[in-house]
């Protein structure tokens, strides 16, 4: 029987679906979700938001419900990590915490990689490999997110997917809309895309081709 916190989560993450929402990858292996996004603070300060995830994560996609909570400790088995505070008295021990992630590979200003289940994914016998990239762009920084998800997984690969997709996406756009950019996606509005939906045009700079995922590290 799941528990009513894997039930909230599953819900936050489906929550964050936009119909145009993309995914790369799917089979009954796994799936890869992949966006890319440009902003225009420089890498340095581009780089320096991505480790402070407490100044750009989304707090309704987090177990405490607040950001804030959240942090990246820097280094290989650094931990990506939340703490679960009392409610009734925040100056108090904390009730627990979350690892989301863990680092495997860092290289400064340029490449972040950790491994983990998150959300829901965490209930179940799942890996997942989330790589974020950044590289000097025409105006700015390009960042690119790559999270490749595969293991045993109750709920159909297919319809997760589009959740976890919708729910990274939303984390990308918090982070560009915190270095003062608009969000643009990694690939083409779907045909049947629905009216007013994001476009390169209108998110800002025009989105560069969708990438085959060999610019990720370790390829």
């Amino acid at each position: 029987m799941k528990s009513a916190a894997f039930a909230l989560a599953l819900a936050l993450f489906g929550s964050a679906v936009p119909a145009w929402a993309k995914v790369a990858e799917v089979s009954e292996r796994g799936f890869v979700v992949r966006h890319l996004v440009e902003v225009s603070a420089g890498p340095a300060k581009t780089w320096d938001m991505i480790l402070d995830p407490a100044k750009w994560w989304e707090s309704s996609h987090t177990w405490s419900g607040d950001a804030a909570n959240l942090s990246i400790e820097a280094k290989a088995g650094g931990c990506f990590c939340e703490v679960l505070r009392n409610p009734k008295s925040p100056n108090a021990a904390p009730r627990g915490s979350v690892e989301h992630m863990r680092v495997v590979y860092i290289e400064n200003g340029r490449a972040l990689r950790m491994v983990g289940a998150l959300g829901p994914l965490q209930a179940d016998a799942a890996n997942g490999t989330l790589t974020i990239e950044i590289k000097p762009g025409k105006e700015g920084t390009q960042v690119l997110l790559e999270y490749v998800v595969g293991g045993f997984l109750r709920k159909p690969m297919d319809k997760l997917a589009p959740a976890v997709d919708g729910m990274l996406g939303a984390q990308l756009a918090s982070l560009a809309d915190k270095l003062g950019s608009p969000f643009s996606a990694a690939f083409p509005l779907p045909d049947d895309a629905p009216e007013g939906a994001p476009t390169a045009e209108k998110a800002g700079p025009p989105t560069p081709p969708a990438s085959t995922g060999d610019e990720i590290i370790g390829r």
